[in-house]
């Protein structure tokens, strides 16, 4: 799994910011900086980790001189009561990057282990679960990563990097033939275009205009399945919303190939890890 180096520097450098502001006013009045202390990470409840390099970014940009040592990688299951890292350095600059690193390494732990449940359900069944633009502004990118760590595979970046066509544009354009009749025209030839279908007969609308994904939008599973039917695998299926852990797998059952869930980034709970000094040295 990668993270794209700019995009992390720029998020740590926002976080850090925002938590030292002008400096750590407790602890670099406590400690001087050849105060020197060895710090563990710990992991209280089992979980997928994910967000080591975060973390290393961090003591990093506080010092260089700061020595990040991970036990273990992101992607590992992690039972409670696990070190998953441990940092040794100043100690008044491992205080000012504990709560940043923990908060990252909750959020983003949370992320790939409720993904992990997720592709958990669908298990043996040919369909993939992907994430949404429902994201912590500003944090997209970690999160996405964290899906991937999951197990889970990442939809559109942002506005950018895909054509989808949903309610609002159809609304304004006069209807799906007409929104993907003037969408054509603008991208290049070879651009997959989505489009939001909330019945059967606007999947199969879609389908007709040209759509290379349909992308059913908070259907009943039953009105799914016959979409997926009536499809018949001339485009690629995309169902979304209202998808819970409970309702998974019977929307998997309807044979759709893809499953998109805002909820992977938006409702994750995070996973309760501690950084403790361990040694004084």
């Amino acid at each position: 799994m990668f993270i794209e180096p700019f995009s992390l520097k720029e998020v740590v450098q926002s976080a850090l910011k925002e938590d030292l502001g002008s400096g750590d006013l407790t602890s670099a009045s406590i400690f001087p900086s050849t105060h020197l202390s060895r710090a563990f990470f710990l992991v209280k409840k089992e979980s997928i980790l994910c967000g080591l390099p975060v973390v290393k970014e961090i003591f990093h940009q506080l010092s260089p001189e700061i020595n990040f040592l991970p036990q273990k990688q992101d992607g590992d299951r992690i039972m409670p009561g696990t070190v998953v890292a441990e940092v040794v350095g100043p100690t008044y600059l491992l205080l000012s990057g504990e709560r940043v690193a923990l908060n990252f390494l909750q959020r983003l732990s949370g992320i790939a282990t409720l993904t992990a449940k997720y592709l958990a359900q669908v298990e043996g069944l040919d369909v993939k679960i992907v994430d949404t633009r429902k994201t912590t502004p500003g944090l997209r990118v970690l999160e996405k990563y964290a899906v991937r760590t999951g197990g889970g595979t990442n939809h559109r970046l942002g506005l950018f990097d895909a054509v989808m066509i949903k309610d609002n544009h159809i609304k304004a354009a006069g209807g799906i033939k007409e929104a993907v009749r003037l969408v054509r025209q603008n991208i290049p030839f070879l651009t997959p275009i989505e489009v939001e279908a909330v019945s059967v007969e606007d999947a199969l609308e879609a389908l007709e205009a040209g759509a290379h994904v349909i992308m059913l939008d908070n259907m009943p599973t039953d009105e799914m399945a016959r979409a997926v039917q009536a499809i018949g695998k001339r485009a690629v299926v995309e169902a979304s919303g209202g998808i819970t852990l409970e309702r998974l797998r019977e929307v998997a059952a309807t044979r759709v190939d893809v499953i998109s869930a805002g909820a992977l980034t938006h409702s994750a709970p995070s996973i309760d890890i501690s950084m403790k000094i361990q040694d004084v040295l």
